[in-house]
Formats: structure tokens, sequence, C-alpha cells
């Protein structure tokens, strides 16, 4: 069996809508692992887009799709963009969509902790979207939650209701916000779960009798690896963890069926909301790479701040996620520059870095060392072979990859599907 789990090894946003999608067209399984709806998936199919982010990438071809224990859940989010897929002529149903009934839920009282967090952290705040993500995490750890099984057993939530209200009932009055009204919350799950619980299913044996009929499974990374919430940027990450290791947790398939770590990398770095960026670009060059890789946020629409490539960052994602090989996108975005440059380490007051050192104070001090490269006059755009590519182009992807000591698996030059040069075919390895 040939398993794949992809994940980004920047800070997200590397492209792997459309790595995913090539590859859900030959699983038979696909399992999202991590995360919730703070993560956007664009799909461009034909003349069709598909904007998910909840949703794992293979339910728009019709495999079976899984939402595994490892992922906080939003049902209302989850009813809604069932619906606008459903809109799109996608079919969504019990059969080709499963969730973990032991997954958590994100309460409307998340959202608000959330937002309320970020409001009065002023200028320390670290650029969430306000989808309650972070709460449902603590509330999972803090052995609080209400999972999809509840929803089956509202009638038995009273203890759980307790510890739940005794901890945010403190903090929303600290926010001079009103208690927690729990009738509401038992309303509102009551309403919503006749719509999750057909969905809901022992995910782990789905998964383990794929395992045993040698079923190729897909798992789908959500975020980086440079927001994983201990490999990160910390504290400016998200609050799960994000490297390939966590797909064997958060499905409930053993860590043997993880397969070939395909690490999504853009040929330049982009970054959302707040947190240190060596090499970013705020200048001309910035504004450009922005313009012509259309870098604004799935789910948030933020525009994404842009720098040259840092290989030291995609070094330690390499690293700590045991990434097999990497696809390497949007590498049109770089056609024109007459000069490419490279992050190769860092200058941190009198001492050089050939990794970024964990402590926020040091990551925001951090002076990149370049090594420049001339860039090619040629388009890029829609190469499927390496005949395809001027010959500095070549140069630039091969150099990525001494710098990164990671093989190049396949490159991706346009949004369409077919528009990847495949160097290693995951799924065959």
């Amino acid at each position: 069996m040939a398993n794949v789990t992809v994940i980004g090894a920047q800070w997200g946003d590397e492209g792997k809508g459309k790595i995913v999608d090539w590859l859900a067209s030959r699983a038979d399984v696909v399992v999202r692992f991590q995360g919730g709806h703070n993560a956007g998936h664009t799909l461009v199919v034909g003349d069709k887009v598909y904007k998910l982010s909840l949703l794992p990438s293979g339910i728009v071809r019709g495999t079976l799709s899984v939402i595994g224990n490892g992922v906080v859940l939003d049902p209302w989010h989850f009813r809604d963009e069932v619906a606008k897929l459903t809109g799109q002529g996608v079919s969504v149903t019990p059969e080709n969509l499963h969730i973990a009934e032991n997954a958590p839920l994100i309460l409307p009282f998340h959202r608000d902790l959330d937002a309320l967090r970020e409001t009065a952290a002023g200028a320390g705040k670290i650029g969430t979207t306000g989808r309650g993500i972070g709460p449902a995490y603590e509330d999972k750890v803090g052995r609080r939650a209400i999972r999809v099984c509840d929803l089956a057993h509202l009638d038995d939530l009273d203890a759980q209701l307790d510890r739940i209200c005794a901890h945010h009932d403190a903090l929303r009055a600290g926010f001079n916000q009103p208690p927690i009204d729990r009738q509401r919350l038992l309303d509102d799950l009551a309403d919503i779960a006749a719509f999750i619980l057909p969905f809901a299913k022992p995910v782990w044996v789905t998964l383990n009798q794929a395992k045993k009929r040698s079923a190729r499974v897909l798992f789908e990374g959500a975020q980086g690896v440079l927001l994983d919430v201990d490999h990160g940027t910390y504290p400016f990450v998200t609050s799960s963890n994000t490297i390939a290791g966590t797909a064997s947790g958060g499905s409930g398939l053993g860590p043997s069926s993880v397969g070939f770590v395909l690490g999504i990398v853009k040929a330049y770095t982009t970054r959302v909301g707040s947190g240190p960026f060596p090499t970013e670009l705020e200048d001309a060059t910035g504004q450009r790479l922005g313009e012509r890789g259309h870098e604004f946020g799935t789910v948030t629409g933020r525009k994404r701040r842009c720098g040259w490539f840092d290989a030291v960052l995609v070094r330690q994602s390499a690293a700590v996620s045991g990434i097999t090989g990497i696809a390497l996108t949007k590498l049109d975005v770089l056609d024109g520059f007459e000069t490419l440059k490279i992050c190769t380490g860092y200058r941190i007051g009198d001492q050089i870095y050939d990794y970024l050192p964990p402590h926020a104070a040091d990551q925001a001090r951090a002076e990149p060392i370049y090594e420049e490269m001339p860039g090619w006059s040629e388009t890029t755009a829609g190469a499927r072979s390496w005949a395809d590519l001027p010959a500095q182009a070549i140069k630039y992807v091969r150099r990525i990859e001494e710098l990164i000591d990671c093989p190049v698996a396949c490159v991706s030059t346009s949004p369409e599907r077919d528009d990847t040069i495949l160097v290693r075919d995951p799924f065959s390895d």
C-alpha cells in the first residue's frame, strides 16, 4: 500500500489545494487530520472553482472523505459548506463523507472568546481567523469539549456543561460578557444534531478497514509546519500540530501508515497575520510577488505578506516532519525577475545561525543572509516537463533541493491541475 501525507512546509497557503486534488483523483480515501475551518484550499477543476475550508478535498471528486478526530468541527459551518458545494453540483452524503464520532465541536462561545481575546490583545494579537479554533482545542485538552458523539446524548450533557460553564463564564465575566445561555446552547445543538449525526462514524474503523484492503489513503494537512504549535514560530502559530506525524493521532490509523510525506512549498515565501518573517519584502518587489501570485487568504481574504524563498525554514520543516519530497508551487510567479534571492542563514546580533531559534525576540531580530541567482525572462507557466523550463529556472529548483536537503517530487507551474512536472510519483513510492 502506498499512502501519501500532504503537509504545508511553510506558513500555509502554499498551494496544497491543487496538489491534493491531483492526488485525490488517484486515492481511495482522503483524510483531514488536524485544524478546522481556518484552513482554506482552492481547487480548480475545469472551469469550476471550489473553495473548501473544512471538507477534505477528495469530496469534489467523489472520493471517500474523512474528517478525523484531530479536527475541531464547527457544525454550523459544516452545514453551510455542504450546502455551498451541493449548489455547485457536488454530492456530499454520509456514504462519501465520514466525521469522527470523537471529533470536538467548535461552539458559539469559542468564537466569542477568540474575538474578545484578539481585540483585547492589541499589539500583542496573534492574528487568528477568529473562528474559535484555539479555544476549542483548549477545551479538548481541558477535558471540557462537547464532541460529535455527544449530539446523540444531549440529555446527558449536564455534567459536561457544568465544567464548560465553570471555565467559560469566568472568562466571559472578565470581558464584561454575560454567562453562557445553557438552554439556548442545548437548543442550538439539538437543531444541528439531525444534520451532523448521519455523517458520524468510527473513522478509525473506516481507515483500518481501508488499510486491510490495501486502499490508497491520502492524508490532507492544513496550515503549514511553521504554524505548528510546537515547531512553528511560537506564539504566532495555530493551535494544532501540523507536522506529518499528526496524521496518525488525528485519524486513528497507526504511524506506519503515514507513507510518502509530500511537503508543499512555494517558490517564494508568504505569510498571513502577525509573527516573524525574516525574508519579508515591504517594497515594490514584495508587492509584485503578491500581485502576480494573487496572494490573498482563501478563508479570510487577508493580503498575504510576501518575501524571498527561505531555505533555512523549509529545511527545518523537512527535518521535523520527515518530508520525503517536496512539491514546488507557483514557479511561474517568478517569471521575469532579473535577479532572485534565496535565504541561506540568519544574522542575529554578531552570530550566524543555520536555523531559526525558538525565542520570539531572536526570531524578530533575524536578518536574512542571501544567495543571489540570475532569473529568467522566458515563461514557465503551463510547463509539464523539464524540457519546457528555462535553464535558469531548472538551476533555481536544483539549488533549492540542495539547500533544503530534500528532493523535488513535482513542480507546479499554474493553478491548472495538469500543469505539473512530475519527478517522483508519491503513490508509487
